[in-house]
């Protein structure tokens, strides 16, 4: 997840395995049920040579993580400490009086110190994606991707630096809370405007009834049951082969532009019936308003951010804004110190934002499982094969540590996920569904 530009996802950044069979192609009948599974095997489990891999990648992308996550904040303070920052701001500020020359031409330096920091880290990243067969993309592409996204943020960031100035300057004691005004508009507007204008410039995106009018077919009844409307024009397929071979499907965007993307490796790697309970997990962050819940609970911890950032600026200022060259929050280098303040306090906020996403994740694990009963055959089954799939592909260590799992995963542990699917029947004499009638 997470949760806005990126949508809701299935799988927070897994990618799927190579080996899964099935294939919902219209040239193929539909499968009625997935393979029945071993009960005395554990819901997910992976070979002996393919566990290995899985865990060797597991622990890369967990070191990789902390210390990407550390460096971003070394880095600032680095750039700070050295004089880097007030020699940036010198340079806007003797190129030209006018203001948006000076916040252009330091957005423009800051942006390129701290991409060019940080790249070594991002190269590995994607190194060892390759590596691990979890992506196909090649450099050129790669750095492609890389240049949209400098690019986008300086289009975007530049404005609302500005901004930014504009409010300290009428406001030098509440800015925190005006800005967050504005700033929760720019959140809504990204999630409104990102499917249509930001998704199509990094991914290739085609209606679903496109490839696959029979696959369609099979989600309208999902949609059915769900008592919504997503019209077919709103579902899509995103050509992500092109770049990964991992498995995933997300929801995306609100009112007119809200809809349903799934991957083309999703669609030749899973069965019909696992389609549909990823489907149907989609459906359920529809249905469960986690969208707009989502907004309103990110919007109070920014909020939070703001003012606790404000009085970090404050107190950074006058420890050390004399050593940085910095001498109140109207100097342009004060942008760096807040992305400092605001970069600590993301790290440390990481495990409320991410125990929330489990929360809303495992709520449409148990809505797609309960909105495919009577359309699919053996939703157990279904939900805990999917989950397999998907832990296959993407090299998903089965027993994680329970510290990362908490600090840094957006989504349950795949072996919790699956496990859940394979033991949830509520349709026994004992038992009720959460969201549906009996």
């Amino acid at each position: 997840m997470l949760i806005l530009a990126g949508g809701m996802s299935l799988a927070a950044g897994a990618q799927p395995p190579a080996g899964a069979q099935g294939n919902s192609s219209p040239s193929q009948p539909a499968q009625t049920a997935s393979p029945k599974r071993d009960p005395a095997k554990p819901a997910y489990s992976l070979p002996p040579e393919t566990l290995a891999r899985a865990i060797a990648y597991s622990h890369i992308r967990v070191v990789l993580d902390f210390v990407s996550s550390g460096w971003s904040i070394v880095s600032l303070v680095l750039l700070l400490g050295l004089g880097g920052i007030a020699r940036m701001r010198d340079v806007a500020v003797n190129l030209s009086r006018n203001r948006w020359v000076q916040g252009v031409v330091f957005a423009l330096l800051l942006l390129l110190a701290t991409t060019l920091l940080e790249l070594p880290l991002d190269m590995y990243g994607h190194h060892v994606s390759v590596s691990y067969g979890q992506s196909v993309q090649g450099w050129g592409s790669w750095f492609a991707d890389a240049g949209k996204g400098f690019l986008l943020t300086l289009a975007v960031g530049v404005p609302v630096v500005m901004l930014l100035f504009r409010v300290i300057r009428r406001s030098p004691s509440r800015w925190w809370f005006w800005f967050w005004i504005p700033a929760m508009l720019l959140v809504l507007v990204s999630v409104f405007v990102a499917p249509v204008l930001i998704d199509p410039l990094f991914n290739k995106f085609e209606p679903l009834s496109k490839s696959d009018p029979a696959l369609v077919d099979r989600l309208e009844q999902v949609v059915a049951r769900g008592g919504v409307q997503i019209p077919p024009g709103r579902m899509y397929l995103m050509k992500a082969s092109e770049k990964v071979t991992g498995l995933n499907a997300y929801v995306t965007g609100y009112g007119a532009s809200k809809r349903v993307v799934v991957w083309d490796n999703t669609t030749a790697k899973a069965t019909p019936d696992e389609i549909s309970f990823i489907f149907g997990h989609e459906l359920g962050h529809y249905v469960l308003n986690h969208i707009p819940k989502t907004l309103a609970f990110l919007g109070v911890l920014l909020l939070v951010e703001f003012y606790l950032g404000y009085r970090g600026v404050r107190w950074l200022l006058e420890r050390y804004g004399r050593d940085w060259h910095i001498p109140s929050q109207n100097d342009w280098g004060m942008l760096a110190v807040m992305l400092l303040v605001l970069s600590v306090l993301s790290f440390f906020t990481e495990p409320v934002v991410n125990g929330y996403s489990r929360m809303n994740e495992h709520e449409a694990d148990i809505y797609g499982q309960e909105v495919i009963h009577g359309i699919v055959a053996d939703p157990q089954t279904a939900a805990q094969q999917a989950f397999q799939v998907l832990g296959e592909v993407s090299l998903t260590d089965p027993n994680p540590n329970a510290f990362v799992t908490f600090w840094t995963f957006s989504h349950p542990s795949v072996a919790y996920r699956a496990a859940f699917a394979a033991a949830y029947d509520p349709w026994n004499a004992d038992r009720h569904p959460k969201f549906f009638k009996k």
